[in-house]
């Protein structure tokens, strides 16, 4: 068996080799871990995101471009609302985190705003981990950092990834700040918005438990995080503690599901290549050869998402119909197969949902012939 790192380096060679000659890796976020953590079982969004394949490019190349992702507007807008939360050293930021998170605290007057230059994503992980481990060891301060870089292992990958800010409280204690560009109206926020930024957020907390689990004594990593949105329809800014503990729970289930890596890019034909470069027929059976999980939900997640339903309703696939119908439906996978199951031509009548079919069109029936009375 070869050493880790002869292992490591043939599957840079080969997530490589996948992206195309000369492409540069498009680097795995927060956004898209998360995505990825609600549907492990897709072994085309794993390969893809792990290769660090641009899935917005490789879908217009299909002839499926995906509306996924912010507007150049939304994204100045956040980038300016980022820059007012930070501004005069963090103080609104660290005041909103003594104010909902820490009131027992002596409130923080002045902090340590740490310098995380260094180069490359390695470079300032360690930088990170440097000066989390200093402010962790020198109690009683409020310390501040901005854009810290964290690293994450994800079927057997490491992603890096770069939450807005981590606050090390006087305690040593660790909080996880999420700054968003939609309004808190009333104190209150949009639950979808909300429960997106929670999902991204824990994200973030698998990752700093990683780090804290390297120090003696090991820091307290808090599981609830500071949401920071424009007050109502102004720029001002106000802020919710939120508890991320069900998604953090819920995502590092769902990454520990996850096909590693180099499994999946084994299984695919040799000369396998997803780059938008080549032509659309043979693009086309690179994608299809990696098996993918389609569900609805990966509308609002994955820039596939439209190529990936047009597959899935060209095949009949019940997955196209959403996650909780495919688990009513058990052993039938096509719509083919449930429509058949409920007429009475196919399936095993002491299945449970071959059952429930049946009994739902005779009662369909029933109530068509009352109707028409």
């Amino acid at each position: 068996m070869p050493p880790p790192r002869t292992r490591g380096t043939a599957l840079r060679h080969r997530l490589a080799e996948l992206r195309g000659p000369d492409v540069p890796a498009k680097a795995l976020d927060a956004r898209a871990l998360a995505a990825l953590a609600a549907n492990p079982g897709c072994a085309r969004r794993a390969i893809l995101d792990g290769a660090g394949v641009n899935k917005a490019a490789l879908a217009s190349a299909l002839g499926s471009p995906s509306a996924f992702g912010q507007s150049q507007f939304a994204l100045t807008r956040g980038n300016a609302f980022e820059a007012k939360v930070k501004a005069d050293g963090g103080a609104e930021l660290l005041r909103l985190v003594h104010e909902k998170l820490d009131r027992a605290a002596e409130p923080p007057t002045e902090a340590r705003l740490p310098d995380l230059t260094a180069p490359g994503p390695q470079g300032r992980t360690a930088r990170t981990a440097l000066e989390l481990r200093e402010a962790t060891a020198h109690p009683g301060a409020w310390t501040l950092l901005d854009h810290p870089m964290l690293a994450l292992d994800v079927a057997g990958s490491p992603a890096f990834l770069e939450p807005d800010a981590v606050v090390v409280h006087p305690d040593g204690s660790w909080t996880v700040v999420e700054i968003k560009s939609f309004p808190l109206l009333d104190g209150s926020a949009d639950p979808a918005k909300v429960g997106a930024a929670a999902r991204q957020a824990a994200v973030y907390v698998l990752a700093l438990e990683e780090v804290a689990a390297r120090l003696d004594p090991s820091p307290r990593v808090r599981h609830r995080i500071l949401l920071v949105c424009p007050r109502d329809f102004s720029n001002l800014p106000a802020a919710s503690a939120v508890d991320i503990r069900k998604q953090r729970a819920g995502t590092a289930r769902q990454l520990t599901r996850l096909t590693r890596i180099e499994d999946i890019a084994e299984t695919l034909p040799e000369g396998t290549c997803f780059s938008p470069e080549l032509p659309a027929e043979e693009l086309t059976a690179a994608v299809e050869s990696v098996p993918a999980t389609y569900a609805p939900e990966c509308l609002s997640a994955c820039e596939l998402a439209f190529h990936c339903r047009g597959r899935s309703r060209e095949t009949g696939a019940v997955t196209s119909l959403g996650r909780p119908v495919r688990a009513e439906l058990g052993g039938l996978t096509t719509v083919e197969d449930v429509l058949a199951a409920a007429r009475g031509e196919a399936g095993d009548p002491d299945d449970p949902a071959v059952a429930a079919l049946r009994r739902a069109a005779a009662l369909r029936a029933e109530a068509l012939e009352a109707a028409c009375r």
